[in-house]
C-alpha cells in the first residue's frame, strides 16, 4: 500500500544520531554518541526508598489519574526555587509539568507558531527540538555561534526586518557545542526581543550540571514583560527515564499549553512527579556537589586524553558543564567520512555535526563527543583510538 503522510511529518527523516546509535549494539563499540547522563550518578537507593514509601502509604496518589498541570507540591516547589533565582514572577507566570523538556519545547512551538512563521535558533542546535519545530512546518533560521553564544550582529540582521515570532536558545553548556552564552549577550538578546517584539524560548536542561566557573543568571531573570518561556528538566539531575520536565511562561501561554498537553498525553507520569518532589524536598547541596564532581572528572579525563592523542589540527570546546565536547576538523576535511570510518573500522561512535544543523545537507567539519555516558576506561581507550585516526587521515 502507498501511504500518504501528513504535511507535518512527510519531510522528517531519521536523524543521523539514531543511525549512528544503531552501531552501539555491535560488540566492542565504544560510544561517544549518546547524550545520556552518567549512569553512576543515578541515586538508585534513594529513589527505591522513596518509591517504597509512596506505594506503602499513598499508593492511589501514584497510580491514579492526575491533573494535566502536574503534581501541585512539585509545581509549588519549582516556582519557589525559580522565584529565588528571580526567574518566576507569580503576577505574570505560571508553570506546568511536562514529559521532559522536549515536550515543553514542542508544545511551546505548537501554541505559538503557524506553518511558515519564522523561528530562529542557534546553529548548530539540539536535534530533538529542531525536529519538533520542523514538524510544524515553520521557517527555521539558524544563526551561527561564537565562543560566548549566538552571533548578535547576524541575529539582529535576521530579526530587524520583522516577522520573527520565536527565538530558541540553549544558553548553558549548549547541545551540541558545550558553549555558554555570556551575561552580556543574554542581556542584549532580551533587549533585542523587546525592540523587535519576539518571544524567547530558553531551554536549560544542563544548568544544574555546572562544574567550572560561576553561575550566570538566566534570560528569564530579566523578563519584565512576559516574553520569555523557560523550560527545564530532571533528566540530567535525577533520571531521564522519569520523563519529568517543566515549563514556566506567561499565564496565557501556559493556559494554551495545558489544553494541548491534555490532547497529547493527559498528564505526565504522576508516580515520577511525586518521586521528584520527595527527592527535591530532601536533597542537599552535597548531592549536587557529588553530581558535578562526577561530570567534571569525566570531562577533564576526556579533554586530557584529547590533548594527549588528537592531532593538533583539531580544535575543541572546553565546556564548564553539561555533557558534550564539540570537535572541529581542519577546513576542507570530510567530516562525514571521518565519522563513518571511526565507527565502521575502529568501533568508535561519534555524532557528525551536520545532525545538529538546520538541514543535514549543511556543511560542517565538526562532530560531537559525549563524556558522561562512557566509563572511564572507555574514554581513555576510545580517545586514544580516535586520536590515532586523526593523526592518520588529517
Amino acid at each position: 500500500m502507498n501511504y500518504i503522510f501528513s504535511d507535518k511529518v512527510s519531510g522528517l527523516q531519521a536523524s543521523a544520531i539514531r543511525e549512528i546509535l544503531k552501531f552501539t549494539s555491535v560488540p566492542g563499540i565504544i560510544s561517544f554518541a549518546a547524550g545520556n547522563p552518567a549512569p553512576e550518578a543515578f541515586p538508585c537507593d534513594t529513589v527505591a526508598e522513596i518509591s517504597a514509601d509512596i506505594l506503602s502509604k499513598e499508593p492511589i496518589l501514584a497510580m491514579q489519574y492526575s491533573i494535566t498541570e502536574g503534581y501541585t507540591p512539585l509545581r509549588d516547589l519549582l516556582k519557589e526555587r525559580m522565584a529565588k533565582q528571580d526567574c518566576f514572577n507569580g503576577d505574570i507566570d505560571d508553570l506546568i509539568i511536562t514529559s521532559g523538556a522536549q515536550q515543553a519545547n514542542e508544545l511551546s512551538c505548537k501554541v505559538l507558531l503557524n506553518p511558515g512563521d519564522t523561528l530562529i535558533c542557534e546553529s548548530p542546535s539540539f536535534i530533538g527540538s529542531l525536529n519538533a519545530f520542523k514538524s510544524y512546518n515553520v521557517n527555521l533560521v539558524g544563526i551561527e555561534l561564537e565562543h560566548d553564544g549566538i552571533n548578535l550582529e547576524k541575529l539582529e540582521e535576521a530579526v530587524k526586518s520583522g516577522g520573527v515570532k520565536l527565538l530558541y536558545l540553549i544558553p548553558n553548556f549548549q547541545n551540541p557545542t558545550g558553549l555558554t552564552m555570556s551575561w552580556e549577550k543574554r542581556v542584549a538578546v532580551y533587549e533585542m526581543a523587546k525592540k523587535y517584539d519576539f518571544i524567547i524560548l530558553e531551554d536549560n536542561p544542563y544548568g544544574d550540571v555546572r562544574f567550572n566557573g560561576e553561575n550566570i543568571p538566566s534570560i528569564k531573570s530579566l523578563d519584565s514583560e512576559g516574553r520569555v518561556i523557560y523550560s527545564g528538566t530532571f533528566s540530567k539531575t535525577l533520571s531521564p527515564g522519569f520523563r519529568v520536565g517543566y515549563v514556566s511562561a506567561p499565564k496565557e501561554i501556559i493556559g494554551k499549553i495545558v489544553v494541548c498537553k491534555q490532547v497529547a498525553d493527559v498528564h505526565s507520569n504522576i508516580w515520577a512527579q511525586v518521586v521528584c518532589h520527595r527527592f527535591m524536598s530532601q536533597v542537599t547541596e552535597d548531592y549536587y556537589e557529588r553530581l558535578r564532581a562526577i561530570y567534571k572528572r569525566k570531562c577533564d579525563l576526556m579533554i586530557d586524553s584529547i590533548e594527549k592523542h588528537f592531532s593538533d589540527k583539531i580544535t575543541f570546546t572546553r565546556p564548564d558543564g553539561g555533557l558534550f565536547i564539540w570537535c572541529t576538523l581542519p577546513e576542507g576535511s570530510d567530516m562525514s567520512e571521518f565519522c563513518k570510518i571511526a565507527v565502521a573500522e575502529h568501533k568508535i561512535a561519534v555524532v557528525p555535526g551536520n545532525a545538529f544543523c538546520i538541514s543535514e545537507s549543511d556543511k560542517t567539519s565538526s562532530f560531537r563527543l559525549n563524556f558522561s555516558t562512557p566509563a572511564d576506561e572507555q574514554i581513555i581507550k576510545g580517545i586514544e583510538i580516535l586520536g590515532k585516526l586523526t593523526n592518520t587521515i588529517l
